[in-house]
Formats: C-alpha cells, structure tokens, sequence
C-alpha cells in the first residue's frame, strides 16, 4: 500500500509506504488542544516507511514537555504532519494530511475519559454540504 500526502500549503509533501496497523480518535487533552478539535484522528504502523518528497528540511517537531506527546507540522500552515515515535518504532500519521484514500477503519476511540463535554451525539446535529448561510 502507497499514499502521498502534503501540508495545506503544499510546500512539504511526503509518501508513506506499507501498511497502518491502527487508526485511533484520541480524545486526550493534548490532541484536542493541539487539533483544536474535538479529537486527534491518528494512524499507526510499526512497518510503514516514511518517505519526504519536499521540504523535509522544515519540517518542525514539537515534543510537549518532553512527555511523548509529539506533533510534527508545517512551519508556513501549520498543517499537522507525520512522524516517528518511540525510538523509531512507530510512525504516527495524522489522517488529514494523506492526499490519497485510507482503506484502514478506524480500531476506535482512545482517552474517552478525558472527552470533550461538547463531544456528545454529535450526529443528531444538522449536516451541510458547505457552511450555511442562513
């Protein structure tokens, strides 16, 4: 399995090759504080290799208090991007930035305890193609 992916800008574009092992929603503080959203959406892989096809040079890595809690980005966008965890034992790709489709399903919600509380049913909420403008 191949897929590219880039930042918003363009300006860093990477390509990752084999397979995910797991794809998580981390509801954790720190994945929402660092998403601004309600969770993280991550894919792992212990065998998956990394490949920078531009700007790998600029690539910025921030490690939260030294406490394992890493995000890679783009310094221009600020676009979340892939990196290696664990004493290079697992790559962690943030699903947003892939260009190409993820085949893998989701393995499920992670840190549950530390949801958001604005984070319930939100599938009952009205659903648009675009941003209203009523």
């Amino acid at each position: 399995m191949k897929h590219s992916g880039s930042c918003l800008c363009g300006n860093i574009k990477f390509e990752i090759t084999g397979e995910f092992e797991k794809f998580f929603f981390c509801h954790c503080k720190s994945c929402r504080k660092d998403t601004g959203s309600a969770h993280a959406s991550n894919l792992f892989s212990s065998t998956a290799k990394l490949k920078w096809l531009k700007g790998e040079k600029e690539v910025q890595t921030y490690n939260h208090n030294n406490s394992g809690h890493i995000k890679s980005f783009c310094p221009k966008c600020s676009s979340a991007l892939p990196n290696i965890q664990m004493n290079g034992k697992v790559l962690v790709v943030p699903a947003g930035c892939l260009d190409t489709d993820v085949e893998t399903v989701p393995t499920g919600h992670i840190y549950l305890n530390e949801k958001a509380n604005w984070d319930h049913n939100l599938e009952e909420y009205p659903h648009y193609e675009n941003l209203p403008t009523e």
